[in-house]
Protein backbone atom coordinates (compact mmCIF):
# COMPACT_ATOMS: atom_id res chain seq x y z
CA UNK A 1 0.00 0.00 0.00
CA UNK A 2 1.03 3.38 -0.85
CA UNK A 3 2.09 5.38 2.09
CA UNK A 4 1.84 8.81 0.68
CA UNK A 5 -0.88 10.91 2.92
CA UNK A 6 -4.12 11.26 1.13
CA UNK A 7 -4.89 14.82 3.47
CA UNK A 8 -2.99 17.18 4.81
CA UNK A 9 -4.08 19.53 7.88
CA UNK A 10 -4.07 23.63 7.29
CA UNK A 11 -0.72 23.97 8.96
CA UNK A 12 0.85 21.71 6.96
CA UNK A 13 -0.09 23.30 4.11
CA UNK A 14 0.81 26.64 5.02
CA UNK A 15 4.28 25.47 5.95
CA UNK A 16 4.57 23.69 2.12
CA UNK A 17 2.57 26.97 0.30
CA UNK A 18 4.23 29.50 2.46
CA UNK A 19 0.75 31.01 2.45
CA UNK A 20 -1.34 32.78 5.83
CA UNK A 21 -4.69 30.92 6.23
CA UNK A 22 -6.36 34.14 6.08
CA UNK A 23 -5.29 33.78 2.23
CA UNK A 24 -5.78 30.06 1.89
CA UNK A 25 -9.79 30.99 3.53
CA UNK A 26 -10.01 33.84 1.25
CA UNK A 27 -8.99 31.42 -2.01
CA UNK A 28 -11.36 28.63 -0.52
CA UNK A 29 -14.35 31.04 -1.15
CA UNK A 30 -12.96 32.31 -4.42
CA UNK A 31 -12.32 28.88 -6.11
CA UNK A 32 -14.88 25.94 -5.71
CA UNK A 33 -11.67 23.64 -6.65
CA UNK A 34 -10.27 24.21 -3.61
CA UNK A 35 -12.52 21.68 -1.75
CA UNK A 36 -10.81 21.00 1.58
CA UNK A 37 -12.29 18.02 3.83
CA UNK A 38 -14.08 19.41 7.39
CA UNK A 39 -14.09 17.11 10.47
CA UNK A 40 -16.37 17.38 13.34
CA UNK A 41 -14.76 19.93 14.30
CA UNK A 42 -14.32 22.06 11.28
CA UNK A 43 -10.62 21.65 10.37
CA UNK A 44 -9.55 21.82 6.86
CA UNK A 45 -7.95 18.68 5.37
CA UNK A 46 -6.93 19.23 1.59
CA UNK A 47 -5.81 16.42 -0.87
CA UNK A 48 -2.89 16.55 -2.97
CA UNK A 49 -5.28 18.26 -5.83
CA UNK A 50 -6.20 20.84 -3.29
CA UNK A 51 -2.74 21.38 -2.20
CA UNK A 52 -1.40 21.87 -6.20
CA UNK A 53 -4.34 24.03 -6.87
CA UNK A 54 -3.37 26.13 -4.67
CA UNK A 55 0.20 26.09 -5.53
CA UNK A 56 -1.07 26.96 -9.01
CA UNK A 57 -2.59 29.95 -7.76
CA UNK A 58 0.24 31.25 -5.85
CA UNK A 59 2.40 30.55 -8.93
CA UNK A 60 0.16 32.89 -10.82
CA UNK A 61 -0.39 35.50 -8.60
CA UNK A 62 3.60 35.83 -7.81
CA UNK A 63 5.92 34.44 -10.53
CA UNK A 64 3.73 35.60 -13.82
CA UNK A 65 2.30 38.84 -11.68
CA UNK A 66 -1.50 38.39 -11.77
CA UNK A 67 -2.88 39.71 -8.97
CA UNK A 68 -6.60 39.99 -9.81
CA UNK A 69 -8.84 37.29 -8.85
CA UNK A 70 -10.95 37.36 -12.02
CA UNK A 71 -7.30 37.42 -14.09
CA UNK A 72 -6.26 34.54 -12.64
CA UNK A 73 -9.41 32.66 -13.16
CA UNK A 74 -9.08 33.12 -16.55
CA UNK A 75 -5.56 32.72 -16.78
CA UNK A 76 -6.32 28.87 -14.95
CA UNK A 77 -9.49 28.68 -16.95
CA UNK A 78 -7.00 29.28 -20.75
CA UNK A 79 -5.89 26.26 -21.20
CA UNK A 80 -3.75 27.22 -23.91
CA UNK A 81 -1.29 28.69 -20.86
CA UNK A 82 -0.02 25.25 -19.73
CA UNK A 83 -0.10 26.45 -15.99
CA UNK A 84 1.18 23.65 -14.48
CA UNK A 85 4.32 22.78 -17.03
CA UNK A 86 5.18 26.57 -16.80
CA UNK A 87 4.77 26.21 -12.62
CA UNK A 88 7.08 22.96 -12.86
CA UNK A 89 9.86 24.53 -15.21
CA UNK A 90 9.89 27.28 -12.42
CA UNK A 91 10.13 25.69 -9.86
CA UNK A 92 13.26 22.96 -11.26
CA UNK A 93 14.54 26.44 -12.46
CA UNK A 94 14.41 27.50 -8.42
CA UNK A 95 16.17 24.41 -7.20
CA UNK A 96 18.79 23.93 -9.92
CA UNK A 97 19.45 27.76 -8.76
CA UNK A 98 19.78 26.70 -5.37
CA UNK A 99 21.84 24.03 -5.69
CA UNK A 100 24.32 25.64 -8.36
CA UNK A 101 24.50 28.89 -5.23
CA UNK A 102 25.51 26.10 -2.79
CA UNK A 103 28.37 24.25 -4.64
CA UNK A 104 29.44 27.97 -5.48
CA UNK A 105 29.81 28.59 -1.58
CA UNK A 106 31.78 25.01 -1.22
CA UNK A 107 34.27 26.39 -3.93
Amino acid sequence: MDNEKIYSSLQEVITETGLPASTLYYWERQFPQINPRRDGHNNRYYKKEDIDFIKQIKFIRDDLKITRIEAIKREIADSRNNIGQRQQATELLQKIKTELLNIRSQL
